[in-house]
């Protein structure tokens, strides 16, 4: 039966460079217009390229990747992923950067078992090494905090004539709405700067 090769690329943004998993892939044989790209996460698989690509895919295929972490990050479902392409979809898969990971050449009981070892490992480490990366980001955050540093968006500045609009407001000469639209601020931002300097005026 006739075999088509197919190649899945995932890198997890727009700023990373896609070309050495591209070229990889080129030189094993995968015509160019077989690769499917996906900048995006890779914590699950809702990414448009791999959709695509699941829905060509057709039985005796192969389908080849750079690394298991190209496929995904989590655990559970790069293994029900697998199973899905190797399993119900009858596609070989083979793994560049882990030979053992090849199901062309793993057709006996003892390969089978060999290959699903080594995919149940690789998994595992991808995801760790995600969460392992999630921990370390948050603790960088925690420590750029404990330094003084500001996350978020900059607090807008209050544009000139806001205490004498202010003060007309606290008055009553001017309604909220009004006070807002002579400042040239939405209504709510300037709700919030009177909760913020006399919270019972909004009471």
């Amino acid at each position: 039966m006739n075999k088509n090769f197919y190649g899945y690329i995932r890198v997890s943004s727009r700023e990373q460079n896609e070309t050495r998993q591209r070229i990889a892939l080129q030189e094993f044989g995968v015509p160019i217009e077989h690769l499917f790209i996906d900048k995006h996460s890779g914590k699950d698989f809702d990414r448009p390229a791999y959709k695509t690509l699941m829905s060509v895919l057709q039985f005796n295929d192969v389908l080849v990747i750079k690394s298991i972490d190209r496929l995904g990050r989590n655990y559970a479902e790069i293994i029900e992923q697998w199973r899905v392409i190797t399993k119900d979809k009858g596609v070989n898969v083979v793994v560049l950067d882990m030979p053992l990971l090849d199901t062309r050449n793993n057709k006996d009981l003892m390969g089978n078992v060999i290959a699903d070892i080594v995919l149940n490992l690789l998994s595992y480490f991808a995801q760790i090494e995600r969460e392992f990366n999630h921990q370390r980001q948050a603790e960088g955050i925690a420590a750029a905090k404990a330094r003084g540093v500001k996350f978020g968006r900059t607090p807008l500045k209050k544009p000139v004539g806001y205490e004498e609009v202010y003060e007309d407001w606290a008055k009553g000469k001017i309604s909220a709405r009004g006070a807002a639209r002579k400042l040239g601020l939405n209504h709510n931002t300037f709700l919030n700067w009177v909760r913020k300097k006399r919270p019972s005026d909004c009471l």
